[in-house]
């Protein structure tokens, strides 16, 4: 971790104070001053600040359920950020891993824990995605073999990896008879609506159910803390 983000851990100071501290001799690491605000720390490091020792706050890892119409950033843009949201203390040091499009509803993991995100997006981790899809018109024959095969997406060199494609039996509205599950292991630029674009089909609704074994299972706008097993259970 940067020194500016351990310091940043470890007080109540702001960024601007953290780094004039920093830059101005304030900080030692292992006895030795350090005013680089990049210096990388880890854990066995000893980092004082005005003779006492920092001590980072426990990371944070929460699942939010994502409304329609907000974006996955931790400023506002065309839409409000999900951290409105959460009430919670320095929401500033949170980011999102594995965002959703501002139409796309669901599940998403918010941390303060980089190593933790890194791992849960690196492609060989292979953390399964399973999204329900509201498309425009059925599937046509032949299909879920092709999601199976991998598919070519527009502009790109490589196929898709293998995916899963699962019809929902429904007897409800016209909409919901055109539904599907798709899980998928990796995390291209629109992959999913691209996806069914490569087989003739336009995506009208899409929500993210899972991330590995985590499903859902808050209401839509709610948002709780993953327990110890549901942490590990992303990365081991």
């Amino acid at each position: 971790m940067r020194l500016d983000k351990f310091v940043l851990r470890s007080t109540q100071l702001s960024k601007p104070t953290v780094i004039t501290c920093i830059e101005s001799g304030e900080i030692r690491v292992n006895q030795d001053v350090i005013t680089d605000v990049r210096y990388q720390v880890h854990e066995n490091n000893y980092i004082e600040y005005q003779g006492k020792q920092l001590v980072p706050r426990p990371f944070r890892y929460l699942m939010f359920n994502k409304p329609v119409d907000t974006i996955c950033s931790n400023v506002d843009g065309d839409y409000p950020s999900i951290l409105h949201y959460l009430e919670i203390e320095n929401k500033d040091e949170l980011h999102i891993a594995g965002r959703l499009d501002a139409d796309t509803t669901g599940l998403v993991l918010i941390t303060d824990d980089g190593r933790w995100s890194f791992n849960i997006m690196r492609p060989e981790m292979q953390c399964e995605k399973t999204y329900r899809v509201t498309l425009a018109k059925a599937l046509i024959q032949g299909t879920a073999e092709r999601f199976t095969e991998g598919l070519l997406l527009q502009g790109e060199s490589k196929p898709t990896l293998p995916a899963k494609l699962e019809n929902i039996e429904t007897e409800s509205s016209h909409d919901a008879a055109h539904q599907v599950l798709l899980t998928i292991s990796e995390g291209r630029y629109h992959q999913v609506k691209r996806m069914f674009f490569a087989v003739g089909n336009k995506v009208k609704q899409l929500h993210r159910e899972k991330i590995g074994n985590l499903t859902v299972d808050i209401p839509t706008g709610a948002w709780r803390y993953l327990t110890i097993d549901e942490v590990k259970s992303l990365t081991y």
